[in-house]
């Protein structure tokens, strides 16, 4: 059976995409940490990161480096931070999270955006790729 993520990328859940390549689709997190957690994944559906190729793994880090350099211009924070906990979902994603403090980085409190809020931030981010 598809992830949910897998669905996303086949355009059957939508989703406020932030960059895509034919590798690797970046989207902001419906249920985020803080303004601007964006997910980064390999569209090809696999479970664990160590799990992937070498060439897709380094692809999605370099993928993911680049959405962050244009997220941390386009939301005001001290740095962005990575995890890859992958528990959720099962395949592959790393989170990319504005951070302002460390309880930023828990996967505790969350922050509530509406549909307009989730449309500014994906074209803030989108226009410093």
């Amino acid at each position: 059976m598809a992830s949910i993520f897998t669905k996303i990328i086949n355009g059957e859940i939508p989703c406020y995409k932030v960059a895509e390549t034919d590798d690797y689709l970046a989207f902001l997190d419906i249920n985020p940490n803080a303004k601007g957690h964006t997910l980064c994944i390999p569209k090809k559906e696999v479970n664990k990161i160590f799990d992937l190729d070498e060439k897709t793994y380094h692809g999605l880090m370099e993928f993911s480096r680049q959405v962050a350099i244009a997220l941390e211009k386009a939301v005001a924070c001290e740095r962005v931070g990575m995890a890859v906990i992958g528990l959720e979902v099962p395949h592959v994603h790393v989170h990319l999270i504005p951070l302002n403090s460390m309880e930023d980085a828990r996967f505790i409190n969350k922050v509530q955006l509406d549909k307009d809020a989730f449309e500014a931030i994906a074209n803030k981010i989108v226009s410093f790729l």
